[in-house]
């Protein structure tokens, strides 16, 4: 369960704050914009397996790229093994989670961007204000919804993702790795505890609709209270 919170928390915080600016940037007139645009949708339109598999492969101690480029520039006297232990394993696959829901979160948050008034930023910059006040007093509060939208199907994909963890952590022995999810599909792959992953199946489902509906209730408008 701690696991679980870790991963959910950490891959969602860090998506959205990565794609607000991200959008906010894609959201200006620049040359390139559209093709731009396009490569960012790259990491989302791919197999979630496929883009794993490549990091997994760039990090291997023997024979990553990453790890020969880390040890040529002497970050490292030789190569590390970032998928072999739990807790590094753990981190790059909150890295590779994130890589691959930015363009999603990054796009839906772009089309509230697009869908706010132009006038609102033009009368925060008559009235003085920073582009940093316009932001968080005028921006921000228009694209609650899409935030809104963007975070709970973050949060269903990051607590219900097998293949990220799988990939990178799955040949690692016990259980000191592992997510309420994968720990479910280790306990019929693994253990043939069908009962026991039965159960952990159903804890999942409740503990996804408590979280949605915590979030639900907090984002939820003051004039929406009563209905």
């Amino acid at each position: 369960l701690a696991h679980t919170l870790v991963w959910v928390v950490a891959v969602v915080v860090i998506t959205l704050v990565l794609s607000a600016g991200l959008a906010q940037f894609l959201n200006k007139d620049f040359p390139g914009r559209t093709a731009v645009r396009l490569a960012i949708l790259v990491p989302w339109a791919a197999s979630v397996v496929m883009t794993t598999t490549i990091f997994d492969y760039m990090l291997d101690p023997d024979v990553g790229i990453a790890n020969r480029f880390l040890v040529d520039i002497g970050v490292l006297d030789r190569g590390f093994g970032f998928t072999k232990e739990p807790g590094p394993a753990f981190l790059v696959a909150i890295g590779v989670a994130v890589f691959v829901s930015v363009p999603f979160t990054t796009y839906t948050i772009l089309a509230g961007l697009q869908s706010i008034p132009a006038d609102i930023d033009e009368a925060g910059r008559v009235d003085g204000a920073s582009s940093w006040q316009r932001y968080l007093y005028l921006t921000l509060p228009q694209l609650r919804p899409a935030m809104a939208v963007a975070t709970v199907i973050n949060i269903i994909n990051s607590f219900n993702s097998l293949p990220i963890l799988q990939v990178l952590t799955g040949s690692i022995a016990g259980f000191s790795a592992d997510t309420t999810t994968t720990l479910t599909f280790k306990l019929i792959r693994q253990n043939q505890q069908i009962a026991t992953a039965a159960a952990m199946s159903v804890l999942n489902f409740v503990l996804i609709l408590v979280i949605i509906a915590i979030y639900v209730k907090l984002i939820r408008p003051a004039g929406e209270e009563a209905r």
